[in-house]
């Protein structure tokens, strides 16, 4: 089982920056792994809203679809996928961060079974640095509005 966990603090409001992160369509601007995201569901995004992901990691491409489980609008959201090589769960949860700010964590857990072990011992570190990556390219973008 790998729990990976990561947070940024973000000098931007907390309803903009959850408005952003929460959007499903932005996902390939900030996340590099991310390549495309098409809506199962109709809009807007709620409980039970399905959408497809293609991402490519450790030189994979991935196709897998997550369902959002979780949707408290400025605080948090978790979404889940149970098919593919690696089923996981995301979550994301934004704090007041004080002068405007916002604490934004990220967390992703899973079990990796569908790759070979040792990429599985190596895995969270790298999710990790991708992780940070990633929030570091959403503070940059929501900072530079």
């Amino acid at each position: 089982m790998i729990d990976v966990r990561t947070e940024t603090v973000i000098n931007r409001p907390r309803a903009e920056v959850a408005g952003y992160a929460a959007d499903p369509t932005n996902a390939p601007e900030w996340y590099s792994n991310i390549k495309s995201v098409r809506w199962e569901t109709a809009p807007p995004l709620g409980v039970g809203s399905r959408l497809a992901f293609v991402a490519e990691f450790l030189g994979r491409t991935l196709e897998y679809t997550y369902e959002f489980t979780e949707l408290a609008p400025g605080s948090s959201l978790t979404m889940r996928t149970a098919q593919g090589p690696f089923p996981m769960q995301t979550s994301y949860t934004w704090q007041d961060a004080g002068q405007g700010g916002t604490r934004m964590t990220l967390r992703n857990t899973g079990n990796p079974a569908g790759f070979p072990k040792l990429a599985g011992l190596v895995m969270a570190p790298m999710m990790r640095r991708a992780m940070r990556k990633d929030l570091a390219r959403l503070k940059s973008l929501l900072e530079a509005h």
